[in-house]
């Protein structure tokens, strides 16, 4: 599966596509209230105090190309910058992590089908945060923990955030 002319065609009309284990999901864009935490979030992105295996590179909702599937994470970490060959396509590098912001009437596509999708595909920590509720769902293999934001969280790659 790669970004074919129909998946910029939607962006192009303000929809967002995503291919979840063969399941098309339409999302319409985000608007700026969800974009000001994305960017919010992604300033603090940073290795942690003591760790520096990880160059904790971020990219904003980029495509990735997952083994069973197509998303746009609102942040995905990355211990290294892709390579320059993928950087005009659908990223096939996996991210360590990714954070999704949750839109209204979007939370089932964030919290219920995204971080278990992630976690099958590699990804480490998956990060959710419902910026009207203040949840904060932290998704590892093993667990879940759920809390209120704010929070400080180390990834297990070694990166830092706050939310």
């Amino acid at each position: 599966m790669s970004i074919d002319s129909k998946f910029l065609r939607a962006d192009e009309l303000g929809i967002r596509l995503e291919i979840v284990n063969g399941l098309a999901i339409w999302e319409a864009q985000p608007l700026y209230r969800h974009q000001k935490h994305v960017e919010r979030i992604a300033q603090t992105i940073e290795p942690a105090v003591g760790s520096a295996a990880c160059d904790c590179v971020h990219a904003l909702d980029v495509y990735i190309q997952f083994p069973n599937g197509l998303k746009r994470p609102d942040i995905s970490i990355f211990c290294r910058e892709p390579a320059d060959e993928e950087q005009d396509s659908a990223l096939t590098l996996i991210p360590e992590a990714v954070v999704e912001v949750v839109s209204p009437n979007y939370e089932a596509k964030d919290l219920e089908i995204g971080p278990p999708f992630y976690l099958s595909q590699g990804v480490k920590d998956v990060i959710v945060f419902d910026p009207r509720t203040l949840l904060v769902l932290h998704v590892r293999q093993g667990g879940a923990t759920r809390s209120v934001a704010p929070q400080q969280i180390t990834l297990a790659c070694g990166c830092g955030l706050s939310i």
